[in-house]
């Protein structure tokens, strides 16, 4: 044990007195004796591996090496070439699913002070990301595609100069020596992958390049990057990894780590590399025969009991499973795994329940993943397989502010959808009764800008066109740290881009339900902008939409706020929880915008884009607003289109205003 601390020390302090010359360089062949500095969750296993991330949530982890290494001789100077190689695996609790991904990073501090989890990757947050001063080079492997940043693919390398939007980003594999042709890799596989950075001082080009362990290091790069990083480096800088997690339990390991100044980084040993943990159960050890007899008697038992809890365990758990929902297997759940994950659907687990059916909390067996289940009737087929397919579809969407449609499951006439649990519940309830606490300005505020950029995700950014049909503040739900995501999908529809939609049912709720929507029948991403609206002027008023409990001329939101900023008192309209606390000019922007949002024509209406750069404050509002609505005589308020669609429809009245249409109703009858 002495001469492992002497070994220690003087390794310590050979470092210390090369790291400043021009061959400066070090090889780890697995970390059990390494003097690397580690912060947030990071930690050396007893067999030395370098776990930069546990089965922890929302954390990052960091690696760095000690001391300063010297990249230039002088502030003006040029940068040095070097060379670094690593040996890494990504493991998920989920074969598909992982978060977020490992990056090798210089930079002029140790720890990367106020770095941000998740799509941040421990590097930057939401003010740094970006800027200048930063002085950070990184090479990202990022299992988690990011549209905020740019990302091509939820698989990719990319280089990462002072932000998160990478240069040069290529998807994750490499080229085959033997024929030139690109082989694809998944980061997230859990196997044993070598990365390769190099930067020639000369040429200012940045090289990067992966493999799997037994291939050795491709002759063509991954990435060839023209760029110089004198700029960047400053005279002495560190370099380390850095690593984080999101919604989903994943470890993020680094089994060996070689660096050189001015020459080729040093091969690593793979033989000497620290082995993975075991993933999956432990196999069984044989059970050791020991009285014959006895032994039989009791494995008849077990058999005959067997037999009896398998024929009522297969009824119990007993699933609607057709040819064509073999193509959909991976977005399928088993009701087995569900009903473990909510104990058998017990009211202990319910979070809420309507006319659209019932929800219920769940953890999925063999980890600690949450979900929400949702129960919804089914007795009619019709449309069923093209319901499930828009269903898969929906799956596919991922952005940081909407509620991930994870799947579903069918049996015995009903349908159960399962999503990503949010653990802060939904919006309304922190609005209106008696909530636990109350949400100060800033967090309303952010809750709206994140509400409207998953809109925005939702009409412009994906591959499809999604009308959402029920944006409403029961639907918006709150992640861990008080983020709004849009969730309940039940309703929405999707149509290509440049295409009309064909919906002929009124869908949503009262209150929220655009004027030429109770008309036509017809749902567009204008209808959603109106539902926005409402939603935007509920969060700051702190009011529903629809108040039947006040004076007839101030039951309608959008009306009563109008008649505010009519006689120059908008700010009367705010929340009396907010105090004085919140920022007028902010507000303001908030009421007017949701006004505009409202208004009677479709025509008026700001798309969601516009809508985010109000929002950001990219975008002024335009000055000649209220001039224009007084000028043609317009309103805001929906009163007529309310008024059509009570005697259009004057048996859904009160279904509408809790729950207009369920799943079951519009989707599964054939009216979408």
């Amino acid at each position: 044990m002495l001469i492992l601390k002497l070994i220690l020390v003087l390794s310590v302090l050979i470092s210390s007195a090369v790291c400043s010359e021009g061959s400066f360089g070090f090889t780890y062949n697995g970390f059990r004796l390494s003097n690397l500095s580690l912060d947030g969750i990071a930690e050396f296993t007893p067999n030395g591996l370098l776990k930069l991330t546990n089965s922890t949530r929302q954390e990052k982890g960091h690696a760095f090496y000690p001391n300063q290494i010297q990249f230039k001789t002088s502030s003006n100077g040029s940068a040095f070439s070097f060379s670094t190689t690593f040996v890494f695996a990504i493991v998920s609790e989920y074969p598909t699913l992982s978060g977020h991904g490992i990056a090798f990073v210089i930079s002029p501090t140790i720890g990367l002070p106020g770095a941000l989890p998740s799509q941040f990757l421990g590097l930057f947050n939401e003010s740094n990301n970006g800027n200048w001063t930063n002085h950070v080079v990184a090479v990202e492997l990022d299992t988690i595609q990011s549209r905020e940043f740019g990302d091509i693919n939820d698989n990719h390398v990319g280089i990462d100069i002072n932000g998160l939007k990478s240069e040069g980003p290529e998807p994750a594999g490499y080229f085959d020596d033997k024929d030139g042709q690109f082989r694809n890799l998944s980061l997230i596989s859990g196997q044993r992958m070598q990365v390769w950075m190099d930067y020639n001082g000369e040429a200012k080009e940045i090289y990067a390049t992966l493999a799997p362990i037994t291939v050795g290091k491709p002759k063509k790069p991954l990435i060839t990057l023209s760029y110089d990083l004198s700029p960047i480096l400053k005279e002495t800088m560190y370099i380390g990894f850095s690593s984080s997690t999101g919604s989903v339990l994943t470890s993020h390991y680094v089994l060996g780590w070689s660096f050189k100044m001015n020459g080729m980084a040093q091969d690593l040993d793979l033989s000497r590399l620290p082995k993975l943990p075991r993933v999956g159960p432990k196999k069984k050890s044989k059970f050791l025969t020991v009285g014959l007899p006895v032994i039989l008697i009791f494995a008849l038992s077990i058999v005959i009991f067997g037999v009896i809890y398998s024929v009522a365990r297969k009824r119990k758990f007993a699933e609607e499973l057709e040819d064509w929902e073999l193509e959909y297997g991976p977005h399928r759940f088993k009701y087995k795994d569900l009903y473990m994950a909510t104990k058998g659907f017990k009211d202990k687990e319910l979070l809420g329940s309507g006319g659209f059916g019932r929800v219920y909390r769940g953890v999925l067996p063999n980890s600690d993943f949450e979900i929400a289940v949702k129960r919804v009737s089914h007795e009619s087929r019709q449309g069923m397989k093209e319901f499930v397919a828009e269903i898969v579809s929906i799956g596919r969407l991922r952005h940081r502010n909407l509620v991930s449609l994870l799947g579903y499951c069918r049996r015995k006439g009903e349908l159960l959808l399962v999503y990503e649990y949010m653990p802060n519940g939904s919006l309304d309830k922190l609005l209106y009764d008696e909530p636990a606490y109350i949400l100060n300005w800033n967090q309303r505020f952010r809750i709206i800008k994140g509400v409207a950029r998953g809109l925005f995700y939702l009409h412009e950014e994906w591959e499809q066109i999604v009308v959402h049909r029920d944006v409403k503040a029961s639907n918006v739900l709150l992640d861990g740290e008080l983020n709004g995501r849009l969730g309940d999908f039940g309703l929405a529809r999707l149509y290509d881009h440049g295409t009309d939609p064909q919906t002929t049912h009124v869908v949503g709720t009262l209150g929220y339900l655009a004027p030429e929507h109770t008309r036509t029948g017809k749902a567009t991403t204008s209808t959603d902008v109106y539902a926005f609206g409402a939603f935007l002027l509920e969060v700051v008023c702190g009011r529903r939409p629809i108040e039947q409990r006040m004076p007839v001329e101030d039951q309608i939101l959008v009306d009563w706020v109008f008649s505010y900023w009519n006689k120059g008192e908008i700010l009367e309209v705010v929340d009396r929880k907010l105090g004085q606390d919140y920022v007028k000019e902010e507000v303001e922007l908030a009421l007017k915008l949701g006004l505009l949002c409202s208004h009677s024509e479709p025509t008026a209406r700001p798309n969601m884009r516009q809508v985010v750069l109000y929002l950001d404050g990219a975008l002024a509002l335009p000055e000649e607003l209220s001039l224009g609505i007084s000028a043609t005589g317009l309103t805001f308020g929906n009163r007529e289109g309310f008024s059509d669609f009570a005697l259009s429809y004057p048996s859904s009245m009160e279904k509408a205003y809790s729950h207009s249409s369920t799943v079951a109703e519009s989707l599964l009858s054939g009216g979408r």
